[in-house]
């Protein structure tokens, strides 16, 4: 006769659904452009410095200044970036150590706290979307946004980005995911802040973990900082000084911990996933419980 009341009167609406966001680009694996060009036979940094730069300096958009610089090496003569070409890249690029085994890892933690929870992996970020769905972690995902190329019918070559995803629009995409909504449709992206009522979302902001890798994921931060998420930082071992002055930009960085980027079992990151992982499960346990389910 209690759970009968409880169910008629619970306050939130129960999901059982969670969702792990990732940055991809130095999150889980190496720089996707990074990669691309060093197939392409040029040192990464030497050609953002010659290549990028001086677009970005003309006032160019960082991701669209990237696409460009793209079609414009492919169409130097040196090198012809293909489909094929590209999805060569994203085979051969190795995730950090213990990406792979993460998956599962964070799937059993979630069923070890309340057996029904349903947890999905997504990636939203500003690196190439064909490198990215061709690696060995896309079969893990649930869902892939990132910038897409587009490639000549008839030649095969690069010859446009097709899709970008900036760094503040990181944001539109997750709010269009949890409201089970796509975020690249044709009415994209207006319709995304239209209002769906709470029962029909596909997963509530306060059980969404993003992660990633510095200031381009400051949006997203803030974003799930203030709607209850969780957001975790990480970094490589050898990059920790790029969130220094992060304080500066947002004083309280809005992230619950800051990790080296490690996916191995015991390490810093993994206890930081895996207790995020367990903090909403168990309130969906609990927002479950409060429905009698």
């Amino acid at each position: 006769m209690l759970k009968e009341h409880a169910a008629t009167t619970a306050t939130e609406s129960s999901h059982g659904r969670m969702a792990l966001i990732f940055d991809f680009d130095l999150t889980l694996a190496p720089s996707t452009l990074d990669a691309l060009v060093r197939r392409c036979g040029m040192d990464p940094e030497t050609w953002k410095r010659d290549r990028i730069e001086p677009l970005r300096m003309e006032g160019w958009d960082e991701i669209l200044a990237k696409s460009y610089a793209l079609v414009r090496l492919s169409r130097s003569g040196d090198v012809r970036i293909t489909q094929d070409l590209v999805a060569e890249v994203g085979r051969n690029l190795e995730p950090y150590e213990g990406t792979l085994d993460m998956f599962e890892s964070m799937r059993r933690t979630a069923r070890e706290v309340a057996k029904d929870v349903n947890l999905e992996f997504y990636v939203v970020s500003s690196g190439l979307y064909d490198v990215m769905a061709a690696t060995s972690i896309a079969r893990d995902l649930d869902g892939l946004w990132g910038t897409k190329l587009h490639f000549d019918d008839q030649t095969g070559e690069l010859d446009f980005p097709m899709l970008t995803v900036t760094h503040p629009e990181k944001v539109r995409y997750i709010l269009a995911l949890c409201k089970g909504l796509d975020p690249t449709g044709p009415n994209a992206p207006a319709h995304v802040y239209q209002d769906v009522p709470g029962y029909k979302w596909h997963v509530p902001l306060d059980q969404v973990i993003y992660a990633g890798d510095g200031s381009s994921d400051m949006a997203v931060f803030r974003f799930l900082h203030d709607r209850g998420g969780i957001a975790l930082g990480v970094y490589k071992s050898d990059q920790v000084e790029g969130w220094s002055g992060m304080e500066q930009v947002d004083p309280q960085r809005r992230v619950q911990n800051l990790a080296r980027t490690d996916y191995r079992e015991g390490s810093e990151l993994m206890q930081s996933l895996t207790l995020a992982v367990e903090s909403i499960a168990r309130k969906i346990a609990l927002r479950q419980l409060s429905r009698g389910e």
